[in-house]
C-alpha cells in the first residue's frame, strides 16, 4: 500500500494496520484519530468520518456529499440500493421457509458517514462477537448508540468488484469513463485548421463524449484548462515537425501529472495533401513513431499514428473525415497498449 502511494503520488494518507475482520480494520481505522502514537503525523478528529470499501471503486462525490450532509443531521447515514433478487429463508433441510416482500427491504451499500464520536462510541461498547461476525456499522449505530440512520438511495455504480467477471465490467466502465472528453490540437496551417474543425464537427455527432476542445496552438495555458478532464488527445499536423510538436504535448501531459492514475491516449493526426506529397512518402514520414511510441509508453503515454491523406476540395473529403473519427474513437475506447506505434489509414 505504501509504494502504491508513493508511486501515484498521494498526499495526507495514512495507512493504517487492518484486522482480521472488517469491523475491526475500521476500529483501528478510527483509534488512529484519538491515538497520535499510532500515525508518524498526528491527525486532528474530525465531526464526520466516511466509511467505504475498496470494492466499490466508481463512488461518486455526489454520493458522498449527501450521507456528509445527512451524518451531520441524524448521526449516520448510508447509501442503499434496491434489491435485484428476493431473499429467502431455508429450514434446516434445505427447503423454503420464507421470503421477504422484496419492496419493503434495500441493500447496503458504501459510502455510509457517521458523527465521529457515535461510530466510535458504538465500536467502544460492541462485543467481540459483533467484531468477529457483524458486517453492517449503521447497525451498530443503531445498537449501541440508538442513531437511527438516515438512508439515501445510491446509483448503479455502487456495486461491488466481487469475482473475476467484475473486473472486466470495472475495466470497461473506466474506459468509457476516460473516453469521455477529448482534446483536438492543431499547428496554425490553414488546411489542419481546415480539417481540425471538420473532425472536431464529425466527432461531435459520431462519438460519445461530454466535450471536445479544439485549440489552434499548444500553448500551455489553453492546456491547462482541460488538462485535469481529459486522458484523450489528438495532435492534428501538416508540418514535417511533427514529432517536435508530440514531444512538446507530451512533455506537457507528464509535467500536468495526469497520466499517474491512468494512460493517455495521444493520437498523432498527419495530413499529406495528395498534390505535394505521395501516399508512401507519407507513411515514411510516420515511420519513426513506433520507436518514439515504446518510449513515451513509460510515461503512461498511448502514441498512435493517424495519416490523413486527401485531395483539396475534393467532394469526398468528408468520407475521409467521418473514416478517420471512427478510427480515432475506436483507438481512445479500446486504449489497446499493443496498438501503439502503429500508423493507420485514414
Amino acid at each position: 500500500m505504501k509504494s502504491i502511494i508513493e508511486k501515484y503520488g498521494h498526499k495526507r494518507i495514512t495507512v493504517v494496520e487492518g484486522g482480521v475482520t472488517r469491523h475491526r480494520s475500521i476500529f483501528n481505522g478510527l483509534k488512529i484519530f484519538l491515538n497520535s502514537k499510532l500515525s508518524s503525523c498526528p491527525l486532528q478528529k474530525p465531526e464526520v468520518v466516511i466509511i467505504h470499501d475498496a470494492v466499490r471503486p466508481f463512488v461518486e462525490e455526489d454520493i458522498l456529499l449527501k450521507v456528509v450532509l445527512a451524518a451531520k443531521e441524524h448521526g449516520a447515514a448510508g447509501a442503499i440500493r434496491p434489491l435485484v433478487s428476493t431473499v429467502v429463508a431455508s429450514s434446516v433441510d434445505g427447503s423454503l421457509d420464507h421470503s421477504l416482500e422484496r419492496a419493503r427491504y434495500r441493500a447496503s451499500e458504501m459510502p455510509q458517514a457517521f458523527v465521529f464520536d457515535i461510530i466510535y462510541q458504538a465500536y467502544n461498547q460492541c462485543s467481540d462477537y459483533d467484531l468477529d461476525y457483524g458486517t453492517e456499522c449503521l447497525h451498530l449505530a443503531l445498537k449501541y448508540c440508538k442513531t437511527n440512520a438516515k438512508l439515501i438511495e445510491g446509483s448503479p455504480d455502487l456495486w461491488k468488484v466481487t469475482y473475476k467477471r467484475d473486473l472486466y465490467a470495472a475495466e470497461s466502465i473506466i474506459k468509457d469513463n476516460l473516453s469521455q472528453q477529448v482534446c483536438v490540437t492543431t499547428d496554425m496551417k490553414e488546411d489542419s485548421m481546415q480539417l481540425g474543425f471538420l473532425l472536431h464537427e464529425t466527432l461531435k455527432s459520431q462519438v460519445k463524449v461530454k466535450g471536445i476542445s479544439v485549440f489552434l496552438c499548444k500553448n500551455d495555458n489553453c492546456l491547462q484548462n482541460i488538462l485535469r478532464q481529459c486522458y484523450n488527445f489528438i495532435c492534428i499536423n501538416a508540418k514535417k515537425s511533427y514529432f517536435q510538436e508530440i514531444q512538446e504535448l507530451v512533455d506537457i501531459i507528464e509535467n500536468a501529472s495526469i497520466s499517474v492514475l491512468h494512460p493517455v491516449v495521444l493520437i498523432s493526426v498527419y495530413l499529406t495533401a495528395s498534390e505535394n506529397m505521395s501516399f508512401s512518402n507519407g507513411i515514411e514520414e510516420l515511420a519513426g513513431i513506433k520507436e518514439f511510441a515504446r518510449e513515451v509508453e513509460k510515461k503512461n503515454v498511448l502514441v498512435y499514428g493517424l495519416l490523413i491523406h486527401y485531395i483539396k476540395d475534393d467532394p469526398k473529403l468528408q468520407e475521409t473525415i467521418n473514416s478517420a473519427a471512427a478510427i480515432i474513437s475506436a483507438l481512445i475506447k479500446d486504449r489497446n497498449p499493443e496498438l501503439i506505434g502503429q500508423v493507420l489509414v485514414a
